[in-house]
């Protein structure tokens, strides 16, 4: 591919990117913030909100998967030269990493004579870093598999994606603290605090790896209107699927896809990003270029996400938005703030950029 080729690549990769991460900054801090009396499902403007917010995650996780692959498989290589290799086991380690330190439940980091059994069981709980760096983990054992057994990306992606989306209702319904130590339970089910187990979530990671190696094998093909429009139709019959599977359960109330934990959910909310994302590679058609701060955000997804949770939420080092003020803030205050974080992260971006090239600047 020529240099080009990649650029304009990178410019839809980098849209879904940005998209995502503010999304997630906006999602936190007004569901940190936001007064319990506004938390109406009667107000559509809520309500909307609400439903965003269920998708942010699988949006976010999806593009990751997406974009570790599409670079992974940009790399002629196989997979024991791949340097990619090297970088996947790298961000593995970090995210994994980082997803502790930012539950650390000590400020001493050595002693933890003071530590409650509450503060050790949010630590040990699993957030969206672990969960994405083993679902990095997942996407590079996938590839393995399928280099040595020549089954193909898509196929091999798939049926790995299923592996944690097949399970994930009866798996949640396991008390798995009775079987496995907490640190190793909490990656089966969220009964005891995790967030994102890694099932049914990393099912979203990996099937993110279907895209980002069809794109890679594929250098332009987002440039065609017949690629958006596939993606529009499999993200529609997804959908249609996931109504069908609800048509089924008559006794039961209608789903809102609220529950991560259930097939209907699962399925309408794969579909629901892929159809977000034939939109967006047919808007990317017409562009050939975007403003440089958005391709920044895309690239900075996960400096955004570590420095928004610390301003928000706090860590053993600092208090966050929340312990001031969490749940008791108006509507139009926490739209302000939310505003607010949007802009500063941004701007921090846009400063370290800034900075690195100056640094560059005075080295050359």
């Amino acid at each position: 591919m020529t240099q080009t080729d990649k650029k304009h690549r990178i410019i839809f990769i980098d849209l879904m990117r940005a998209f995502a991460v503010l999304q997630m900054v906006q999602g936190h801090t007004v569901d940190a913030l936001l007064s319990p009396e506004y938390r109406l499902l009667d107000y559509p403007a809520y309500a909307v909100w609400n439903f965003m917010r269920g998708m942010t995650a699988p949006i976010f996780m999806f593009t990751s998967g997406t974009v570790f692959t599409y670079l992974f498989r940009l790399v002629d290589e196989q997979f024991e030269n791949n340097p990619r290799v090297k970088k996947g086991i790298k961000r593995f380690l970090l995210l994994v990493f980082l997803g502790y330190l930012l539950r650390y439940p000590t400020y001493k980091i050595f002693d933890f004579s003071d530590v409650t059994k509450q503060q050790l069981d949010t630590f040990f709980a699993v957030d969206v870093l672990q969960l994405i760096g083993f679902g990095l983990l997942f996407l590079m054992i996938s590839a393995y598999i399928s280099e040595k057994l020549k089954l193909g990306d898509t196929i091999t992606f798939l049926l790995m994606g299923l592996v944690f989306i097949i399970p994930s209702p009866f798996f949640e319904k396991i008390d798995w603290l009775k079987y496995l130590p907490a640190p190793i339970a909490n990656y089966f089910y969220a009964g005891n605090g995790s967030l994102f187990p890694l099932f049914p979530w990393a099912g979203y990671v990996v099937l993110g790896g279907i895209l980002g190696s069809y794109l890679a094998r594929n250098p332009l093909v987002f440039k065609t209107n017949k690629f958006s429009i596939r993606l529009l139709i499999i993200g529609s019959l997804l959908v249609l699927l996931s109504a069908i599977y609800i048509s089924f359960h008559l006794g039961e109330s209608i789903s809102d896809y609220s529950d991560s934990y259930t097939y209907d959910t699962i399925i309408f909310r794969i579909g629901f990003v892929l159809i977000l994302t034939g939109i967006v590679s047919y808007i990317s058609q017409s562009i050939n270029s975007i403003p440089r701060i958005i391709i920044l955000i895309g690239r900075n997804t996960l400096l955004i996400y570590v420095v928004h949770l610390m301003i928000i939420y706090g860590s053993a080092w600092n208090p966050g938005l929340f312990t001031l003020w969490g749940n008791s803030v108006p509507v139009y205050s926490t739209i302000i703030i939310a505003l607010l974080m949007i802009t500063l992260m941004t701007f921090m971006v846009y400063l370290l950029n800034k900075l690195r090239f100056r640094n560059k600047q005075l080295v050359t």
